[in-house]
């Protein structure tokens, strides 16, 4: 049952983040091969001055963390 958390700036329309968590939905149930009844998504927006310290620098530090951002803070 994965659950996938997408962390963003705020600013976005409720309709362009729907078709965003419809399409990382679509291509998690195909690469998993898993029905899209067994995922769920959500989009948390996070102020672009809470960043640093709420997303940024945690990614650098989680172990887990597959692609590492392209950009330096």
């Amino acid at each position: 049952m994965p659950h996938i958390t997408i962390q963003m700036y705020p600013g976005r329309e409720q309709a362009t983040k729907k078709r965003l968590a419809d399409a990382i939905l679509e291509t998690a149930s195909k690469e998993l091969a898993r029905e899209k009844e067994h995922f769920s998504v959500s989009i948390v927006d996070v102020p672009q001055d809470e960043w640093k310290d709420k997303v940024y620098d945690k990614i650098l530090s989680d172990k887990n963390t597959i692609i590492q951002p392209g950009y330096k803070m």
